[in-house]
């Protein structure tokens, strides 16, 4: 988030939303970006605080960036509703908006090597190469969430996930 707001002349800032927050205009619409600062498995009370502040009524207008277990390292694919893969923070998002109707624009992290638990995997530092690998990937979602506010989330799907 602090990437796409710096491309907009923006910075995150704290909330009473138990998020860091800015707003920006991406082809004309105002875009509310939020990093939540609780902790994962509570994320869902900071994006309920959030749609309340914002006046969000369509869950479909979130958009939830996450790490993913299920994609290798650096690729990015986008995704309407449908299942959590067992992903706490989304978990706490569905049962504090009620509904799983959100978009999200996932971020590959791999898998847990071995039989290293995948909380303890996501809360590691990543290794340099790999750190390179997220930054791109990191920026592509960026570029993802740009497209999707100027031309809509399916189409930006239908593309990003044919890559």
């Amino acid at each position: 988030m602090a990437c796409l707001a710096e491309r907009h002349g923006s910075a995150l800032r704290s909330s009473r939303q138990q998020a860091t927050v800015a707003e920006v205009r991406i082809g004309g619409a105002l875009v509310v970006l939020a990093f939540t600062q609780t902790f994962m498995n509570e994320s869902g009370r900071s994006v309920q605080l959030l749609t309340r502040r914002h006046g969000v009524e369509d869950p479909a207008t979130i958009v939830i960036v996450h790490d993913e277990l299920d994609l290798p390292v650096g690729r990015v694919k986008l995704k309407s509703g449908g299942g959590l893969a067992g992903h706490n923070g989304l978990k706490s998002i569905e049962a504090h908006l009620g509904t799983r109707d959100f978009r999200r624009v996932r971020i590959g992290v791999g898998k847990p090597p071995g039989q290293m638990i995948g909380a303890d995997y996501v809360l590691r530092r990543p290794g340099k190469a790999e750190q390179l690998e997220l930054d791109v990937a990191i920026a592509q979602a960026a570029d993802a969430l740009e497209a999707i506010v100027i031309e809509g989330f399916d189409a930006t799907m239908n593309r990003v996930n044919t890559r």
